[in-house]
């Protein structure tokens, strides 16, 4: 595995616990970051730094990032821990119900909507000034396909990675001419844990759609991110990166 030069920054991995989330912490690491685990699972927390087997370059912060008390906090514990924030990775996210849009709670629709968008907002608008006070930085969405196309039976997950990808394309004009760059990535099905919420209908409509014909790997994903951390993606900001097994079309 090549590795990109990541040293001395220090990340932010929401939903780090596990998952994509966890790939991406291994990943920064490996390149020579220092990574600051967020996660609402205290003990999944503690589970995923003794795999990282990194030491003091992990902190862990047990945090529900739909509250805006919350997120400022860890925030400023990760910032005093490491001396700053350089890399953002807004990764945490859940998959919701399985249900036609009428057949929807409002309390079901609202619950993907506060962690999967609203959460996103919260995460950037209390790293972006520690990023403006350095003048550089990098933030990195995770959005999904069914972003760009809709799933079915996914309404409201679909409706808020829609949510995530204008995010992404607003902050990153708003940002263009600092030195943070702000992209996002939309992965079809990958091989995690959050496919146990879906049902197995659901899973398989999915898979049907990938032309590779398979789910993708976290580390494929891992390796994706890296890269827009990194400092070699310097004239791509707004963007939005395909990791979808050839399902994305446009």
């Amino acid at each position: 595995m090549n590795q990109l030069d990541l040293q001395n920054k220090s990340a932010v991995v929401t939903g780090g616990a596990r998952g994509i989330g966890l790939a991406v912490a291994k990943r920064l690491l490996a390149s020579g970051a220092r990574v600051s685990l967020w996660d609402n699972d205290a003990a999944a927390l503690d589970h995923a730094a003794a795999a990282l087997a990194a030491g003091a370059r992990v902190q862990t912060v047990t945090v529900d990032i739909t509250q805006e008390a919350q997120v400022a906090a860890a925030a400023a514990s990760a910032s005093a821990k490491f001396g700053g924030i350089d890399l953002l990775v807004n990764n945490a996210g859940i998959a919701g119900v399985n249900k036609k849009l009428w057949e929807c709670t409002p309390a079901e629709w609202r619950v993907v909507m506060e962690l999967d968008l609203f959460a996103v907002f919260l995460c950037c608008r209390a790293v972006v000034p520690l990023l403006l006070a350095k003048n550089s930085g990098r933030i990195v969405n995770v959005a999904s396909i069914a972003g760009k196309e809709g799933n079915p039976n996914a309404s409201h997950y679909s409706a808020a990675k829609a949510g995530v990808i204008g995010l992404t394309k607003s902050l990153g004009k708003e940002l263009a001419t600092t030195g943070i760059r702000v992209n996002c990535i939309t992965p079809a099905v990958i091989e995690t844990e959050i496919l146990k919420q879906c049902s197995p209908e659901h899973v398989a409509y999915m898979l049907s759609k990938i032309p590779m014909g398979r789910p993708g790997g976290v580390d494929e994903v891992a390796a994706l991110v890296a890269w827009l951390c990194s400092d070699e993606c310097s004239f791509t900001t707004g963007a939005v990166f395909d990791i979808s097994g050839g399902r994305a079309t446009y």
